[in-house]
């Protein structure tokens, strides 16, 4: 760390607005058994990518955090993590598996056509068997829901640890 970066004067933290899990423990309990239950059979990586991508499209920055560092503790590079952002225009850091998933997260993520397109998701169905699509779009959704959760109650990122809520 620099001089500079050393003195410099960082934004306050922002507090969340409340501690939804605290508030609505049952809720909480049940979302951890879907999230448990929607990565069976989904290889560690692909799955924390997928996480992040619906995270970015949905500015969850706790989610965010969480998920890349999960990343990285799973063996994912920063390269890859970094680009994600971009995938593409980077294409050439990820499998045709991995694209495929990336492409159906936005897709169901997003919905802004009010639906999944069939060439994304027939193109997700080239890669993956179907109990393995079907755990990866249950993936995607229970990250929507999470990405949901800590936007609007504000969670705070930056003090995760890798594996803490497992």
């Amino acid at each position: 760390m620099t001089t500079e970066e050393e003195n410099a004067e960082y934004a306050t933290e922002q507090a969340p607005r409340m501690s939804w899990a605290q508030h609505a423990p049952e809720v909480y309990k049940a979302m951890i058994r879907l999230d448990t239950a929607a990565k069976r059979g989904l290889e560690p990586r692909l799955y924390e990518l997928v996480k992040i991508r619906a995270s970015q499209i949905n500015h969850c920055a706790f989610c965010l955090d969480m998920h890349t560092k999960d990343a990285l503790a799973a063996g994912e590079s920063v390269e890859r993590i970094v680009q994600l952002s971009a995938w593409e225009e980077s294409r050439h850091f990820y499998t045709e598996k991995e694209l495929a998933a990336i492409e159906l997260t936005e897709a169901i993520t997003v919905l802004t056509d009010g639906f999944v397109p069939d060439a994304v998701y027939e193109k997700a169905a080239k890669h993956f068997e179907e109990a393995e699509l079907a755990q990866l779009i249950a993936a995607v959704a229970v990250i929507n829901a999470w990405n949901r959760f800590g936007v609007t109650t504000r969670m705070t990122p930056g003090h995760y640890q890798p594996g803490q809520h497992k």
